[in-house]
């Protein structure tokens, strides 16, 4: 009976253990990520999750027109399509860095 009970907490101790490192802060990065491409307004410059930088023209609910290149091409994009958003020239929020 004491074997087992022991058993039990051990194995509890580490799904709480795991829970801790791996999924909480999974769930905080998502939100902020999630938080960071809401965010996001005609003007600012964004980097896509393919590497392309660009300028935001129109943001509409689940997608955005970036103008990117010399020759100031529009593209159309997802929002989720977002890693990273430069709000000034000097501020740049990037999630992964941002922690």
């Amino acid at each position: 009976m004491e074997s087992t009970f022991g058993l039990i907490l051990y194995m509890g101790f580490f799904f709480a253990l795991m829970y801790f490192l791996l999924v909480r802060p999974q769930k905080k990065k998502t939100k902020q990520l999630n938080e960071l491409r809401s965010s996001v307004r005609s003007g600012d410059t964004v980097v896509t999750i393919g590497g392309i930088v660009g300028k935001v023209l129109n943001v509409k609910e689940d997608d955005f027109v970036l103008e990117v290149g010399a020759a100031r091409t529009k593209l159309t994009f997802k929002k989720w399509a977002i890693s990273a958003v430069e709000k000034s020239e000097t501020e740049v929020v990037d999630p992964a860095v941002a922690e």
